[in-house]
């Protein structure tokens, strides 16, 4: 955590123009103008630095979804030494902008990250490891927060002189709630952007490759929660009582396979049991309460809307059929992902110029993020870099954010910036 001189110049919701005169910085290396890695980078990207932040700053204070208040504060500290525009803090709950301006107008461009970290705990031995016991980053949204706030020394060195970026730190991305509170946000609704980018770490590809795809990127998701109640009875007399278990196994049993498609699939419906509860563990009871918590993903949002309703009166018919009351609510719904077009050639574009490898998945990919809230409403695209063909896999306890990747992905955000505002 930054010493109390620099938290002292701790931003309020907005703030301009300030000063601070905290004397503690992070150090101020630079990767100079060079071929690295067969990337051509013509500007300085201040990479020891981004490690630093990544590493001692965000990595060991992770914090969950929806509490993400010392790390918008760590962030804002780091920032106020670049000297933006302006910082508006609070956005969608914890949520951090920093605004760079241009003196004439121009188009507005996003660049956006997450905040938030995982109930997981560190079961590496890291000299940075997280100091917040059962919680870590390891979806790599730390490394997500160091590439964005790697454009602000960029921004701040060369002076924008016409359009705005927009840095964005998301909160509560893992739970889907962040991108929507944030759209919704006034100050975030005045914007308009014209663009909006957001980038992920990928294990399973090569390391730096810039992997991205027009259309649909990423399934709708939603979680689904029924709750049976009967009524309980002495376990030797189970038949005098209401017990939902039957009724849980046969909405597991037909869930299941609506399943379709499989990894090769362009088009795919993933539903996964991830939680049962049956009453309590008392050997003389008979079960009256139980709970089945599902996963539901597909390609589509239609799909999703179809998907929902027939859970829906799946499970209530089911209920009625063994006797149960049925509750049912939904949690941690992600928007299908689409990438426009023209956004996805602008990441293509700066990829080649930087001499990146590019790779362009033929199927959207499994996995949620609620950055396509953003894209239902904004011109925008999401590409990902790869960690490595052998790295541990996001949310896996040995995940630790592969910081090869600080460089290039500052770069591409860079190149994309510099490119739509033609500088």
């Amino acid at each position: 955590m930054p010493p109390p001189e620099i938290l002292h110049c701790m931003l309020s919701r907005k703030t301009r123009p300030y000063t601070c005169t905290a004397k503690w910085a992070l150090p101020t290396n630079t990767s100079k103008c060079a071929t690295r890695n067969n990337m051509s980078i013509p500007f300085n990207i201040a990479t020891e630095e981004l490690k630093k932040l990544r590493r001692e700053v965000l990595h060991r204070h992770p914090e969950l979804s929806g509490k993400e208040k010392e790390t918008a504060r760590r962030i804002a500290a780091f920032l106020q030494n670049h000297h933006p525009y302006e910082i508006h803090q609070n956005i969608g709950g914890h949520g951090l902008m920093a605004i760079y301006q241009g003196a004439q107008a121009g188009p507005t461009v996003v660049i956006r990250c997450e905040l938030d970290a995982l109930p997981i705990a560190e079961t590496i031995d890291l000299p940075h490891a997280s100091q917040h016991e059962g919680v870590a980053h390891k979806c790599g949204h730390d490394g997500h927060m160091s590439m964005v706030a790697g454009l602000a020394p960029l921004l701040h060195d060369n002076p924008l002189q016409k359009g705005k970026v927009v840095l964005l730190f998301q909160p509560a991305e893992e739970t889907g709630q962040g991108a929507r509170r944030v759209a919704n946000d006034e100050v975030f609704k005045k914007l308009n952007p014209d663009w909006i980018f957001a980038v992920h770490n990928l294990p399973g590809f090569p390391v730096n490759q810039v992997v991205y795809r027009e259309g649909a990127f990423n399934p709708a998701v939603n979680s689904l929660i029924v709750k049976y109640t009967g009524h309980t009875s002495h376990a030797a007399e189970p038949e005098k009582g209401l017990n939902p278990a039957l009724a849980m196994a046969e909405l597991l049993q037909k869930l299941i396979t609506w399943n379709e498609g499989d990894s090769e699939s362009a088009t795919f419906t993933v539903i996964a049991p991830v939680h049962q509860l049956l009453g309590d563990k008392a050997y003389g009871t008979s079960a009256g309460y139980g709970e089945s918590h599902f996963t539901l993903r597909s390609d589509t949002a239609e799909k999703m809307r179809e998907l929902e309703q027939r859970a829906e009166e799946l499970a209530r018919n089911i209920g009625n059929k063994h006797e149960l009351k049925t509750e049912i609510s939904w949690t941690e719904s992600f928007e299908a992902g689409y990438n426009h077009p023209d956004a996805v050639a602008h990441i293509a574009k700066a990829a080649q110029q930087l001499g990146l490898n590019t790779h362009e998945v033929p199927r959207p990919f499994r996995w949620g993020e609620d950055f396509g809230h953003f894209t239902q409403h904004y011109r925008g695209a999401m590409f990902c870099l790869g960690a490595g063909n052998n790295h541990p896999s996001l949310h896996h306890p040995h995940y630790d954010f592969n910081d090869d990747l600080l460089e290039p992905g500052v770069a591409v955000f860079y190149k994309i910036i510099r490119n739509i505002l033609h500088v």
